[in-house]
């Protein structure tokens, strides 16, 4: 069966369709959404199939891939991490939401197909109504990785539409929030001793160390 195409407005997204795609969710589905960087895969964190049907999608292995997940705010981040020093949450605040990936350690709380013996998670919490209204409605993060596009120029797929076309038979929904990004999150590791910069995407570094 094909997947949903559907087309929601950052600015005003509908509630009636924010909550038919959380219950899609629930019930194990995988969907394609707009941030504030490029377009994501994601599921419910907590569905082991649903996980495992994305490392399916993207011929990886879970154990060995570092997932992210997307959280609404700070204080939602904190029911997965361990607890921030003060630096690192000084830097959160100003930073989130916004275009930043924060490595940190990860607690118990964290399902063990995602931190699979890992100690440190992928944290984001995006610039972006949609996928945080999502969270907030689902009422736990969403597992998140990108798009990205076989074409040797442009990384990662922008328009929604050809996004369809090219998985729409193996996700549930895809939602057309309009062009995406073509250049990811910066990526921060706040898990050592220093802070270390492992990618820098949209994400000002200055404006943050």
């Amino acid at each position: 069966m094909a997947a949903e195409l559907i087309k929601l407005y950052p600015e005003n997204p509908e509630i009636k369709k924010i909550e038919h795609i959380v219950n899609v969710l629930k019930n194990g589905g995988i969907i394609i959404y707009p941030t504030d960087t490029v377009y994501g895969m994601g599921c419910d964190i907590h569905n082991q199939r649903a996980v495992e049907r994305i490392c399916q999608i993207k011929g990886i292995k879970p154990k060995k891939h570092n997932f992210s997940f997307i959280c609404y705010d700070l204080s939602n981040i904190s029911e997965y991490t361990r607890a921030l020093n003060t630096p690192v949450f000084k830097m959160m605040k100003k930073a989130l939401p916004g275009p930043y990936t924060f490595i940190l350690e990860a607690n118990n709380s964290v399902p063990k197909i995602l931190n699979s013996n890992k100690k440190t998670v992928g944290i984001r919490v995006p610039d972006h109504a949609i996928p945080r209204l999502l969270v907030k409605e689902l009422g736990q993060p969403i597992l998140t990785t990108s798009i990205r596009d076989e074409d040797d120029v442009i990384e990662y797929s922008t328009d929604p539409e050809l996004i369809f076309e090219k998985y729409k038979h193996l996700v549930d929904i895809v939602i057309d929030g309009g062009y995406g990004n073509n250049v990811a999150s910066t990526i921060i590791d706040c898990s050592g001793e220093e802070i270390e910069v492992i990618r820098e995407g949209l994400g000002s570094i200055e404006e943050l160390l």
